[in-house]
């Protein structure tokens, strides 16, 4: 029979060692055995998703993207590999509104110059496919998915393979009746794709980077409006990105050179010619230009906004994320006045993708560290 105990009688408390081995074990049960390792893959996909977001930024730079006119997910990973597939690769294109059109005149040397492009940007992405699928095959079967993450994992592998239908989607756009470049808003879909995906991949990296029991004391510092306003600002920056989009589809960057003005003035000439009115926000290159170059300037106002803000957080490393991604959105949108005012050169252009790349994550960092503060690093303390 179990001893009776006073109401009054104090309770022995354990050792500090073993409330935190006890503590650690609940938080940690059933984790699994690969968060560093499935970290590390995901650092790899982080990796490989940003190199293709470039790779795709030259291919519509270079005008690649319609070279290749068929899908073909097996047998269209081996390029043209004698003279007979290289004009028959050339004889396809020629069917092609680009090519009849604006190209009538390239010869198959030149042909080969934007065939290898657009062939890299879907290599690439069979690439990524097959690193998330043998990945998360490996991980699953040997039992090391962390616990709690298969659905994440599985919604980035969905995406992944999303966007290769959204890809085609796009491609496909560009290769019917009178047009030489693919649909604007399907190019904006793709790339914005790509950069959902890459903020997943990010946040789990940003997660994974950090033990349960520690995110889980984390978050009793966390600061929720100063997550709000991170997130306000990486959706501003994401309707940025979308519009940056927009302005490469149909060469909008190109068509007014200089600043602050648009052809000596505020708004561009006969911004609402087009009809129905709305074709012109997707269109017309001066009106496209103009709301990109808007929202740019609204973006910067809430990103100072949103510094001065976080300059209240109690944790070191947290304002040091927000001043991070705000001095980059500042050095952003300088890039992008430079790209308007050199007629989107492509070295210029490329950096000023390079830069939303870089933003984004930026700002996704500032975001979970608001979440996830650190604790080392309290106003005050050593750290």
């Amino acid at each position: 029979m179990a001893q009776r105990r006073n109401i009054f009688e104090e309770v022995e408390e354990p050792a500090p060692a073993a409330r935190k081995a006890t503590a650690a074990g609940m938080i940690d049960r059933g984790t699994g055995r690969g968060r560093g390792a499935v970290r590390l893959w995901l650092m790899v996909l982080f990796a490989l998703v940003a190199l293709m977001i470039v790779v795709g930024g030259l291919t519509r730079l270079t005008d690649s993207g319609l070279s290749i006119t068929e899908w073909n997910l097996v047998m269209g990973t081996l390029p043209p590999l004698s003279a007979a597939d290289w004009a028959e690769a050339f004889a396809k294109y020629q069917q092609s509104p680009e090519f009849r059109l604006v190209n009538s005149t390239m010869t198959l040397e030149e042909f080969k110059g934007i065939f290898w492009w657009e062939w890299s940007h879907r290599l690439l992405g069979r690439v990524i496919g097959l690193v998330w699928i043998f990945g998360f095959l490996f991980f699953w079967l040997t039992g090391r998915i962390p616990a709690g993450w298969m659905r994440r994992i599985l919604a980035i592998g969905g995406l992944i393979g999303l966007q290769g239908v959204v890809g085609w989607w796009m491609v496909a756009s560009g290769l019917t009746g009178e047009m030489t470049d693919v649909a604007s808003y399907r190019l904006a879909t793709h790339l914005g794709l790509a950069f959902v995906i890459f903020g997943l991949i990010a946040d789990a990296v940003f997660a994974l980077g950090r033990n349960p029991a520690e995110l889980l004391q984390a978050r009793r510092l966390r600061e929720p409006r100063l997550v709000g306003l991170a997130s306000a600002l990486a959706a501003l920056a994401f309707v940025q990105i979308l519009l940056g989009a927009l302005v490469a589809g149909i060469d909008a960057g190109r068509g007014f050179t200089d600043w602050p003005w648009m052809a000596g003035q505020f708004l561009p000439p006969d911004p609402f010619s087009l009809t129905p009115l709305w074709r012109n926000f997707f269109e017309d290159p001066g009106l496209v230009q103009f709301v990109h170059r808007m929202v740019a300037y609204a973006l910067v106002l809430f990103a100072l906004f949103v510094f001065w803000r976080s300059r209240r957080a109690a944790v070191a490393s947290t304002r040091a994320a927000f001043a991070a991604a705000v001095g980059m959105i500042l050095v952003q949108m300088t890039l992008g006045i430079a790209t308007v005012m050199n007629g989107a050169e492509m070295h210029i252009a490329l950096v000023h993708q390079i830069g939303a790349i870089v933003t984004w994550v930026l700002i996704l960092r500032a975001r979970f560290l608001a979440g996830h503060p650190r604790a080392g690093s309290i106003r005050g303390s050593a750290a």
